[in-house]
């Protein structure tokens, strides 16, 4: 019971630290009556669209649970629902406190105008998001460990069973599939929903307030502003922490499935199998990822209990990033040696060195993940060339603003590929497709940080929106300004992780696919040249550019609705330009909701649909390469997005810090700048990182689904009538 004690230390130490700073965020003040009022319209627009949505989500899981039910077993539905309310929760928590702590930055910014003191109450409302990502995923990981594969014994059974439908699995995978499935979903639906509000309220914004009526961002004279502030929260919040708590969480079911699949080979092929190797397999990713969590406990103490806060917010950010990871490195080999030091034969399992190879494979993934962030960082980051070159290019007009941006996107695709290419044949090689699932499991290792650190971006942002909206004194607008362009920076870190993770984590999914469907002791060959498979991969690779596609356009239709709204109001109500009349806020925040909500429906379900209806039409070689295709396309479109669009981003904001002399706020360069932050805005903040969860929920979908779609399925059934 090692494992379960440990998991539910690291589980609950994360959740209690996450409320301690929940308490101490909001008994802080929120300031003047103007910023009060203000944080208060943000705060019941978040939670408006958070309750609708998520009225919708559960009703399509409940959905979904029926027909698992009905297809394979009553507690994968089970499983799925826990998987979903985990997810949920943390989703919800973050949310609430990003729109507690956005004003509490903005007083603390005003009361002190000390740089280093507001970071901390910025990054203090971040961490209860990156805590209850790590606490609630492994909690309920935990609840299915123990009630599913304890108590119910499904835990060592590697005996397959048949369902009704004469469908066969093994039980406790199907459970921990659920899980993973449930989770998905809800990030599934968090993203696309919040991607499309947040992007299309920002959008409206920016193209009548900035570059038409030349107002500064969130001035409180746009009717849009509100909005935009909403949607930092519900797209960049809620839809990042179930973004990432459902990569956290598909990273250790393929390890774990992964797992038992290697032992049933083993066995099949009559190899001798070390007794109590599974239940080791089974506890190493669970283990590891407790002691990363408790080891990011640590390292985000280490910034909150500062006693002495540098000047320079990425500094300081950075330092808990380097201290999670590094401690979780440590804590790993520990864990690695404990559960396999005493095995003096691994070979079986394809640990090449013997018991730290499953390590080696974790570590390589924490440096891969360390290596990507670095990488989004030097190209989105005003510090490094390639941004300021984006910035000057705005000298010359919009036009080359984007051009010079497209191209920087799509240079900056190749080194992260090369990183992850680099850490699945290194991985492979250390301890076989086990590593690579490892690697994946690594890299969110210490998820409870990179989140943390990510959340502290839109936090900031909506800080700098509360300051501007106040009428606070420039100082203040200043301090926010730099909190929001380091922001920008850790939010392209924290896509770099999500993808990279996202890529490992559905090639072991992948793997487990092939296994689920293939007979016991066969070859996992899929052969691209096979005319099926090679069909699959290139529907499957034109399936991220139309999920894109659906998604831009969805921003664009709400967008359009929003800038003919803020249009209007400029029109008809006299006296908002000049400041004596109010803006309908109200009107844009129900444009927003609605837009993300009648747009989000067919996109999100795409991911579910797609594999399954392949699977059934096609068997379960088109669909491998269904997932083969996407997954290298979606890799591809998400780094060039994210790359592209904070580049843009924080072009502009360089513009805006006078860097480039004689072109600051309102001048041509800057119009054009704003113009290409317009175009990166859907692309980073609703493309990007909607991808890594469409490839996962394909792979997890498919994983649930293809042990009834490979026994049932059209073509196989026309294919026997003709024999």
């Amino acid at each position: 019971m090692s494992i379960s004690i440990l998991v539910i230390i690291a589980s609950i130490l994360a959740i209690s630290f996450a409320a301690f700073n929940f308490a101490t965020v909001k008994k802080m003040d929120e300031g003047t009556d103007k910023m009060k009022e203000i944080a208060d319209a943000i705060r019941i627009g978040a939670n408006a669209f958070i309750n609708y949505e998520y009225r919708i989500l559960y009703s399509v899981v409940i959905v979904v649970a029926v027909f698992l039910v009905i297809l394979t077993s009553w507690y994968a539905a089970v499983s799925l629902i826990i998987g979903s309310i985990m997810s949920g929760a943390a989703g919800l928590v973050g949310m609430k406190i990003a729109t507690y702590a956005n004003v509490r930055v903005s007083n603390e910014a005003r009361k002190t105008k000390d740089i280093g003191k507001t970071v901390k109450v910025a990054f203090r409302g971040g961490s209860v998001m990156g805590l209850c990502v790590a606490g609630f995923a492994l909690f309920g990981l935990f609840i299915v460990y123990i009630v599913f594969g304890v108590i119910m014994g499904q835990l060592n059974n590697l005996e397959t069973v048949t369902n009704w439908l004469g469908v066969s699995f093994i039980p406790f995978t199907m459970s921990l599939s659920g899980y993973a499935l449930g989770c998905s979903m809800v990030a599934m639906f968090n993203r696309v929903g919040g991607g499309i509000y947040t992007k299309a309220a920002d959008m409206g914004a920016d193209l009548v307030g900035k570059t038409e009526a030349h107002i500064p961002e969130d001035d409180p004279r746009n009717p849009a502003t509100i909005a935009d502030n909403v949607g930092d929260n519900v797209g960049d919040v809620a839809g990042l922490g179930s973004d990432l708590l459902e990569s956290f969480m598909g990273a250790i079911v393929s390890c774990i499935i992964l797992g038992y699949h290697l032992i049933i080979s083993a066995q099949a092929h009559g190899a001798i199998v070390p007794e109590n190797l599974l239940s080791k397999l089974i506890m190493f990713p669970m283990l590891f990822v407790s002691g990363g969590l408790i080891a990011c406990c640590i390292g985000i103490a280490s910034l909150l209990f500062k006693s002495r806060m540098s000047h320079d917010p990425h500094k300081d950010l950075n330092f808990v990033t380097y201290v999670s990871s590094g401690l979780t490195i440590v804590t790993g080999l520990i864990m690695a040696k404990l559960l396999f030091g005493s095995f003096t034969d691994l070979s079986v399992v394809n640990f090449s060195i013997g018991w730290a190879s499953p390590w080696i494979a974790a570590a390589i993934g924490v440096a891969s993940g360390v290596i990507i962030g670095a990488i989004a960082e030097y190209y989105t980051s005003a510090d490094y060339n390639p941004t300021k070159n984006l910035a000057s290019a705005s000298l010359e007009g919009s036009a080359l603003t984007i051009t010079q941006g497209m191209a920087l996107g799509m240079k900056s695709t190749m080194a992260p590929c090369i990183v992850l290419a680099a850490g699945i044949i290194i991985s492979y090689y250390v301890s076989g497709m086990y590593g690579v699932a490892m690697a994946a499991v690594g890299m969110l290792s210490f998820v409870a940080a990179t989140v943390s650190v990510d959340t502290y971006g839109p936090i900031s942002d909506n800080a700098g929106g509360i300051s501007e909206m106040s009428g606070l004194e420039p100082e203040v607008r200043r301090i926010t300004d730099t909190l929001d362009s380091v922001g920008n920076t850790t939010a392209a870190i924290g896509k770099g992780f999500a993808i990279g993770s996202g890529a490992l984590a559905a090639l072991a999914l992948m793997i487990s696919y092939l296994y689920s469907y293939n007979e016991i002791g066969t070859d996992l060959i899929l052969n691209i040249i096979d005319p099926m498979i090679l069909a699959g991969a290139i529907a499957g690779g034109a399936l991220p550019f139309l999920f894109s596609g659906m998604l831009i356009e969805a921003v664009a239709k709400a967008a359009r609705k929003m800038v003919d709204e803020v249009r209007r109001q400029f029109r008809e109500i006299a006296g908002i330009l000049e400041g004596i009349a109010k803006p309908d806020y109200k009107t844009c925040v129900e444009i927003s909701s609605k837009g993300a909500i009648s747009e989000m429906k067919v996109p999100s379900l795409l991911a579910i649909a797609v594999p399954v209806i392949c699977g059934f039409i096609f068997g379960p070689k088109f669909v491998g390469g269904l997932l083969i295709g996407s997954t290298i396309s979606a890799i591809m479109i998400a780094i060039f997005t994210g790359n592209a669009g904070g580049a843009w981003d924080n072009g502009k904001k360089y513009i805006e810090s006078g860097a480039i002399e004689g072109h600051g706020k309102g001048s041509p360069a800057h119009d054009a700048a704003v113009v290409g932050d317009t175009v990166g805005d859907p692309l980073k903040d609703t493309v990007g990182p909607c991808l890594d969860i469409f490839i996962k929920i394909m792979s997890t979908v498919s994983l649930v689904a293809v042990s009834v779609f490979s026994k049932y399925n059209i073509f196989d059934l026309i294919s026997n009538l003709f024999k």
